[in-house]
């Protein structure tokens, strides 16, 4: 990071935008007391008009400047009231910590900020977005005057964002500062006051919102045209089903986990691009899960006009099909190997001789896919918590395309990454159809999914709403579908 300038004003939203790796983190970090500025005297950080030195994060939380972090740090096994007094308890006289004030003031708190959560309750037993309340709450709490957001609503539902943003609006009528990092354009649009666009380190440029375009941020953040973000130009031309889904659900005799999904029918065909689209929560993951063998069902499942019988995951993934799921960092990588490490867990059976890991041909598989796929990584031996979220998710697609699938399940395919990493996931997802893969995608973001799908699927409560060509598909017609069912609009059957 380079001679990046930005000033915050008292009650306004300065939208913080660009690729991963554009210089966000480390900007904050150094707002936290985390890094050290190395420029000498030419660094300065201001604060009501005065030069002030942040060493660590209790000068930064002193000076009023609070980070909400996209990884929560809230304490799942401790209640509300002890995660807001977290380091900072109330002590009685007698030494003891002082549980019923906390729960009070924490109480008080919360009310005042219209968030219906009780102070008393477990942090686990929570949403991530009532979590992501409490971590808002935590720095109000703290009299601060700036506070930084790193892509809050990430992991949120639709009203869960809803009450967020609103909360955003107080707290600007508060006096208080806000600096919001979001890949999501459309909400800095509706909540920003200005924006600034940091590039390869280095501050682009900074403007009014009512003077930005999606097209101009596009153009700054990647040196790249709006039109070059979705690349899937070519119309579908229907082959043969790969894969055929008949009245699947759970099986309730056999399953615990909570899920009411019955009767989902569909058909996915070789080189087709099929969106699942619905609401959060609405059981479009859950469905996935089902036909990737991760729960008990009932109903059937084709592949290749041939019945088969999945039991469990190790049976999807020997009849053909890879599910690269929405949670990265918990399911889709062990963020602790390598990426040579991550790239083989789906294929050892293949690279293995006599019990033992041919390393000669892991690491020339894995070369060739970091080079095709263009992962950028200083080696293969690089652990996976180091990269970028949108190399992390080139990991996760291409250990599934090395087993060469038939069906390919890619949930939430470019949440939390940026425009330009976005652009080359959908690249490469378009290529595989070009190869005749079947491609499930299943995505909250609309423009994404009318973008990139040849048919659309929506679900609502966790059964299928209607069916859109990509041709009828628009935002009102797929949200009516979202929100309010089947009759909504006419379901185009196929």
């Amino acid at each position: 990071m380079k001679n990046v300038s930005l000033d915050v004003y008292k009650g306004e939203v300065l939208a913080l935008v660009g690729e991963n790796g554009a210089g966000k983190s480390t900007l904050i970090k150094v707002l936290a007391g985390m890094h050290q500025p190395d420029s000498g005297e030419e660094s300065k950080i201001i604060i009501d008009g005065k030069q002030v030195c942040i060493m660590n994060t209790i000068d930064a939380s002193s000076l009023g400047i609070n980070i909400l972090y996209q990884e929560l740090a809230t304490v799942e096994n401790l209640s509300v009231a002890e995660n807001m007094f977290l380091g900072r308890e109330i002590i009685t006289k007698l030494g003891f910590t002082n549980k019923g004030l906390m729960i009070k003031k924490s109480g008080e708190l919360l009310k005042s900020l219209n968030m219906d959560i009780d102070p008393t309750a477990q942090v686990s037993t929570l949403s991530i977005g009532q979590q992501q309340m409490i971590e808002i709450a935590k720095a109000i709490s703290h009299n601060s005057q700036i506070i930084v957001m790193d892509e809050p609503t990430a992991s949120l539902s639709y009203k869960e964002t809803r009450t967020l943003i609103n909360l955003i609006f107080d707290l600007k009528k508060k006096g208080i500062g806000i600096i919001y990092i979001s890949h999501r354009l459309e909400e800095i649009f509706e909540i920003a006051n200005r924006v600034t666009v940091l590039r390869d380190g280095q501050s682009v440029g900074t403007m009014d919102i009512a003077q930005a375009t999606t097209e101009k941020l596009v153009k700054m953040m990647v040196d790249r045209e709006l039109s070059e973000m979705y690349c899937k130009t070519k119309s579908f031309t229907q082959n043969d089903v790969v894969l055929e889904v008949k009245n699947l659900g759970q099986d309730l005799k056999r399953s615990e986990h909570g899920l009411h999904i019955e009767n989902i029918n569909f058909k996915l065909h070789k080189g087709e691009i099929l969106g699942f689209s619905g609401l959060v929560g609405s059981g479009r993951t859950e469905i996935m899960q089902l036909i990737f063998g991760a729960f008990p069902h009932v109903g059937e499942i084709y592949i290749d006009g041939k019945k088969v019988n999945i039991k469990g995951p190790n049976d999807a993934i020997k009849c053909g099909i890879g599910f690269a799921t929405e949670d990265r960092k918990n399911q889709g990588l062990i963020l602790g190997m390598s990426v040579r490490a991550n790239f083989s867990l789906t294929f050892l059976e293949r690279i293995a001789k006599f019990g033992f890991i041919d390393k000669i041909q892991e690491r020339k598989l894995c070369s060739n896919y970091i080079d095709s796929l263009k992962i950028k990584t200083p080696s293969q031996e690089q652990i996976a918590r180091n990269l970028s979220g949108g190399n992390q998710q080139k990991i996760v697609i291409a250990k599934w395309i090395a087993r060469y699938p038939k069906v390919l399940i890619v949930d939430e395919p470019t949440r939390g990454i940026d425009v330009g990493a976005k652009a080359e996931v959908h690249q490469l997802l378009t290529e595989l159809a070009a190869q005749g893969i079947g491609i499930i995608m299943v995505s909250s973001e609309l423009p994404e999914i009318m973008a990139m799908s040849d048919r659309i699927i929506i679900i609502k409560d966790s059964k299928v709403a209607g069916e859109l060509n990509r041709c009828d598909a628009t935002q009102e017609a797929i949200m009516k579908l979202a929100a309010i069912g089947e009759g909504s609009e006419k379901s185009l059957k196929h």
